[in-house]
């Protein structure tokens, strides 16, 4: 699966538009991250409790993505991006969305 942040792909066509496809989870602290982080925050610089946490939502919501796109039929993604909103105190939703195309190389 080919996935850019642009809205065309250098080397190849689109062929055929799918539609929007997108990829959601929504995920929790606990309270053991929230603890780590804390104290990593009392010293400054990255806090890499809540890196780790970002990184296994924004994973999830790809995952989620590039399944939506397969079973499109797509064989690339378009204008992808992410997005992210708080639901509730220590509760994220993170959605990554964009165009699923069919693709040819030019």
């Amino acid at each position: 699966m080919l996935i850019a942040t642009t809205n065309d792909l250098p080397g190849y066509r689109v062929v055929r538009h799918l539609g929007v496809v997108r990829g959601i989870t929504v995920r929790s602290r606990n309270a053991i991250s929230d603890f780590g982080g804390q104290v990593q925050a009392m010293f400054g610089g990255k806090v890499g409790v809540y890196i780790k946490l970002a990184e296994a939502a924004r994973k999830e919501a790809m995952d989620e993505l590039i399944a939506h796109a397969q079973a499109e039929g797509a064989n690339a993604i378009i204008a992808m991006r992410y997005d992210a909103n708080d639901i509730a105190d220590g509760i994220t939703e993170v959605l990554a969305y964009g165009t699923a195309v069919v693709v040819e190389p030019a």
